[in-house]
């Protein structure tokens, strides 16, 4: 566990580097200045989002092209949206398989969710007590019943920290870092390109909270 720990933590150091370079440079030099640091620290990482939301037009347009996809969501709003409509199209558009995690829906204080709330609440009047928890079951329940209709989705739940997004596929994956205070929406977000440490470390988080999470009864069944 130590070196995977170490790895991810120097991952994170390196991708702090490229957000300071993309937040002093603009336009097409923030492109070729993001992919020569990228080079140079093995990271990987080919796009910088200074908001989550402005990555949403490129995951779409990758999305459409997956045959897998991995998430790990702090809410899961986003998988009711367009991006995520390969996930739900009677179609599949290609989507071999989709592994989608999300936190147990347990409002307490204590819990780590309930933790993230408050913090919410800091930056955001209308985030009342239980809201969020509420929005879990609700977007957790819109994909158990898609899971019904489709084997290879699967659904598990989790009791962690919450601190970043993981969108991953078979060709690359989006990190967000979540803000204190502040929605996944605005908070950063980084594409990282396989091959590349920051993309193996994403797999590599993803499959470890994956084998320590719990089955849905769909993912059972």
């Amino acid at each position: 566990m130590e070196p995977f720990v170490s790895g991810v933590a120097s991952s994170l150091a390196a991708s702090a580097l490229a957000f300071i370079v993309a937040r002093l440079v603009s336009g097409r030099a923030r492109g070729w200045l993001t992919v020569l640091v990228s080079r140079w620290t093995g990271l990987g990482v080919r796009r910088v989002y200074l908001r989550q939301q402005d990555a949403e037009s490129d995951l779409a347009r990758d999305l459409r092209r997956a045959r897998w996809l991995r998430v790990l969501a702090g809410r899961g709003n986003a998988l009711t949206r367009e991006a995520f409509a390969p996930l739900r199209s009677v179609a599949g558009e290609g989507l071999e398989s989709a592994r989608i995690l999300l936190p147990t829906a347990d409002p307490s204080p204590d819990s780590w969710l309930g933790r993230r709330e408050k913090e919410l609440q800091d930056g955001d009047l209308g985030m009342d007590t239980g809201l969020l928890a509420e929005q879990v079951r609700t977007n957790a329940a819109y994909v158990d019943a898609i899971a019904r209709e489709r084997s290879s989705v699967e659904l598990r739940r989790y009791e962690l920290p919450h601190l970043f997004r993981v969108v991953a596929t078979d060709e690359g994956a989006y990190l967000t870092f979540y803000g204190r205070g502040r929605h996944g929406r605005v908070s950063p977000c980084i594409y990282a390109a396989r091959p590349g440490m920051l993309y193996d470390a994403a797999l590599a988080l993803f499959s470890a909270v994956w084998q320590g999470s719990t089955p849905t009864a769909e993912s059972t069944r």
